[in-house]
């Protein structure tokens, strides 16, 4: 099956690759990187009117739908553009649709949003933290993506009588602790948040039914972030056989890389088939959403993967040194792999959602 997008998505792809060439090339994100200050990237992000697209207009988007999102998923991480932020305000949209002011604020920039769940974890089984009578949250939610740039925290939280729910923290008020951690991936970031009785607003939504659809958005997003992860490798693979020369040829004539090469865009070529089959899926609540999100989390971030060694290999030493760029999209995709539950976990919810006995 080949994926065809519409014109206008098309047309999107292309003005969001153009601006981040313009706005991110490698040499830039490096840069930012290495100051630990992206501040500069998420401002023009936010500014340019990038962080609205794929958020409903009435809650201050511009329209759009899951493809969008996979579309500037695929196109962030093939310019190795730190998205963490971005990625957790997306995640936490659906708990926030009542609250159409609290997502301005977030695709503005100006109060990123995050949802209080580990990164290594799905949000649909992730852990709840405590809350009282009086709407007071206490709890640690461990290596939250994007806690770290976040002015808001959705919290996922059981009272003492089991009842679950989810409840608005500001990420900045009393009672609330962020210590950031590091990743080797550097594009993106976690952090821990500590909450000691916190002060906490109630959002009025069916709490089981938002991280389910938040789990699936995520395996989706991270998925698509990985499919442009190993567009870039292969690229650069590609690039780079056809300059390193061994026995007076080019290495790309060799059939050895020929092959490591192809099978790097086999995984490309399908991964970008699945994952907008499982985004448009997703767009139109269709009854196997899960299936899809569940079957392209765990292949095409284990492809990701695998191409992040394949293409390390194609390189040879040189693509082990930090001055190389590969290593920006090789730990990209590794952590892909992880984000937001294991290949295996995703398998297990595949299988367990299928009636096989």
């Amino acid at each position: 099956m080949e994926w065809k997008l519409s014109q206008e998505q098309e047309d999107y792809r292309d003005a969001l690759r153009d601006w981040l060439a313009d706005t991110a090339p490698v040499a830039t994100v490096r840069r930012w990187l290495d100051s630990g200050d992206i501040s500069e990237f998420e401002r023009r992000y936010a500014a340019d009117g990038m962080a609205g697209v794929g958020i409903d207009e009435r809650l201050g988007g511009q329209g759009g739908g899951v493809v969008e999102l996979a579309l500037t998923a695929e196109e962030l991480a093939r310019a190795a553009a730190p998205s963490a932020a971005w990625m957790a305000t997306v995640l936490a949209v659906p708990a926030l649709a009542g609250r159409a002011e609290v997502v301005a604020e977030a695709i503005e920039g100006s109060s990123p949003a995050a949802v209080l769940v580990p990164a290594e974890r799905v949000p649909s089984s992730a852990p709840w933290l405590r809350v009282d009578d009086q709407g007071r949250v206490s709890g640690r939610a461990a290596r939250v993506l994007g806690a770290d740039r976040a002015g808001t925290f959705v919290a996922p939280v059981r009272a003492a009588d089991g009842r679950v729910a989810l409840r608005l923290v500001t990420a900045d008020g009393p009672g609330v602790a962020v210590r950031r951690r590091s990743l080797l991936d550097r594009t993106r970031s976690v952090a821990d948040v500590t909450l000691d009785d916190a002060p906490s607003a109630a959002l009025d939504v069916d709490a089981t039914a938002v991280l389910d659809e938040m789990a699936r958005l995520a395996a989706v997003l991270t998925a698509a972030d990985s499919l442009g992860a190993m567009q870039r490798m292969l690229d650069m693979a590609v690039e780079y056989s056809g300059q390193r020369r061994q026995f007076g040829v080019p290495i790309g004539s060799f059939q050895a890389v020929k092959h490591a090469a192809v099978s790097i865009l086999v995984g490309v070529e399908a991964g970008r088939s699945g994952v907008y089959y499982a985004a448009a899926s997703l767009d139109r609540a269709h009854e196997d959403r899960l299936r899809h999100a569940a079957a392209v989390k765990a292949q095409v971030t284990a492809a990701g993967s695998r191409a992040a060694d394949t293409a390390l290999t194609i390189h040879g030493a040189i693509g082990y040194t930090w001055e190389h760029d590969l290593h920006l999209f090789y730990k990209r995709a590794r952590l892909d792999e992880y984000l937001f539950g294991s290949p295996a976990v995703w398998n297990d919810l595949l299988a367990d959602s299928l009636r096989l006995v």
